[in-house]
């Protein structure tokens, strides 16, 4: 089942809201995507006809097993997206906001690759030297361990 970006916004926004309110209202999902209460409505009995969610006028929206398991899917491409962003050193907020824009475009053997280079750092033994001196470079625009860099070095210790 191809789903539009919207779509997968909203079971994203509402696997989020229940699994901290227990049940997701319209006006928290409108809160949550910036969105007009009718327009929540209106996708919610969309994604209702597509059977990805119960939902009830004055009962709230609840996910099918099928629209949990899409939103998972998700929900773990946006979260992998932004765990590698923020690797990169991109500030969380903006991680968070580029992340909701690229899990829906990026292939999924892409986004398998970006999931296995975030555990792979995540479960190095030590902190990775190579992600010391990317910190460095983005810093100072020069690799730590280039002949730029102890010429660099060699300047700031002859002025000290």
């Amino acid at each position: 089942m191809q789903l539009s970006r919207k779509a997968e916004d909203y079971l994203e926004v509402i696997l989020n809201i229940t699994a901290t309110k227990g049940r997701a209202r319209i006006k928290d999902i409108a809160r949550a995507l910036n969105v007009r209460p009718s327009s929540v409505v209106e996708m919610a009995n969309r994604l209702n006809d597509m059977g990805l969610v119960e939902y009830r006028k004055y009962d709230g929206i609840s996910l099918t097993e099928k629209g949990k398991t899409i939103a998972k899917v998700v929900k773990d491409r946006h979260e992998t997206i932004q765990a590698f962003l923020e690797i990169l050193k991109v500030p969380p907020r903006i991680a968070d906001k580029d992340a909701c824009i690229m899990e829906h475009e990026l292939e999924p053997e892409t986004i398998e690759q970006l999931r296995n280079f975030v555990r792979f750092v995540r479960s190095a033994p030590d902190y990775p030297q190579w992600l010391q001196h990317f910190e460095t470079f983005c810093k100072t625009g020069v690799h730590p361990c280039s002949s730029d860099s102890r010429d660099i070095a060699l300047l700031v210790k002859k002025k000290e």
